[in-house]
């Protein structure tokens, strides 16, 4: 009985690859690119933010005059001014004023707004696209040339120096934006969805509320967050059309520290900060839905 010997022949390795040094990749930056783009960031960032960082600095000052040396206010910085204006003004009485039109403005701005987008996106009435067109010209005239109009059609209407008045006016501006804006996000929700809704029972008015509102919260958190924004820092119309200083606005408040031969700015760098806190921490609250709600709009209308 023989046995055969089995010789294995060795197989070559394969040739390792060869590496390119430095070699970029495909979706990845070059160095060079990367830090290009992090130092524009960075001077962005510092130009957004110095104009804040100044404002709270000069609020620190004692004296009225300290901007013009702001080097003094490093040995002398207090938070007496701070104290000043929520002790010794109407501070929290103009608080109180401006919340009640915010949100007066907000809540019905948004309604309107979601109400009409809703309609020109799903309804084929006659003269839509014209709706839409004749919201988007009323943006086009300055605040100069609808001051004597709406300050006669709110005297006529009993409505100067009230917070109705103002709301009214405020939703003038707030609204056509707001309904474009809500138009383009209805625009990226999927018909079958009222569709489902109406084989189901639901009235339009039921569609809408129910399946349609939960879907575009996106969308109302920008248009929310758009028209607290007019009506909180608004100046114009709020001087013109409210005459009681117990009605008074922030943004009006403010300009209380101002007479024609003296200016208080160390009260008015410590009022506007305190009016920057709420509507920040408004912008807190919703900036998670802001983007989606700014790109999903804008990507049909």
């Amino acid at each position: 009985m023989s046995t055969e010997t089995l010789t294995k022949t060795p197989v070559p390795e394969p040739a390792a690859a060869p590496r390119y040094v430095n070699a970029p990749q495909r979706g990845r930056r070059s160095r060079k690119a990367s830090f290009a783009t992090h130092a524009v960031l960075i001077v962005a960032s510092l130009v957004a933010l110095f104009p804040i960082a100044w404002l709270v600095f000069l609020s620190l000052g004692p004296d009225k005059d300290d901007y013009l040396h702001p080097s003094r206010i490093l040995d002398t910085a207090t938070l007496s001014n701070y104290t000043y204006v929520l002790g010794q003004t109407n501070f929290l009485k103009w608080l109180g004023n401006t919340l009640i039109v915010s949100l007066g403005t907000t809540v019905i701005g948004v309604l309107v707004a979601a109400t009409s987008g809703y309609a020109v996106s799903r309804m084929r009435f006659p003269g839509y696209r014209k709706f839409m067109w004749v919201l988007l010209v009323t943006q086009m005239f300055p605040i100069a040339v609808l001051m004597v109009p709406m300050y006669v059609i709110l005297s006529d209407l009993g409505l100067i120096d009230t917070y109705a008045g103002l709301i009214i006016v405020y939703l003038t501006t707030a609204v056509p934006y707001c309904a474009w804006l809500m138009k383009g996000y209805f625009d990226t929700i999927p018909l079958e969805i009222d569709e489902a809704g109406r084989v189901d029972g639901l009235s339009p008015f039921g569609t809408f509320f129910r399946l349609i509102l939960p879907l575009a919260r996106p969308g109302l958190a920008v248009a929310a967050f758009y028209t607290m924004i007019t009506a909180w820092s608004e100046v114009a119309f709020a001087t013109t059309f409210l005459l009681d200083d117990q009605k008074y606005t922030l943004a009006v408040g403010l300009q209380s520290f101002i007479s024609e031969h003296d200016a208080q700015r160390q009260y008015m760098a410590a009022t506007a900060v305190l009016i920057a806190v709420p509507i920040s921490a408004v912008f807190y609250l919703v900036q998670k839905n802001l983007v989606t709600g700014l790109t999903a709009g804008g990507t049909k209308g």
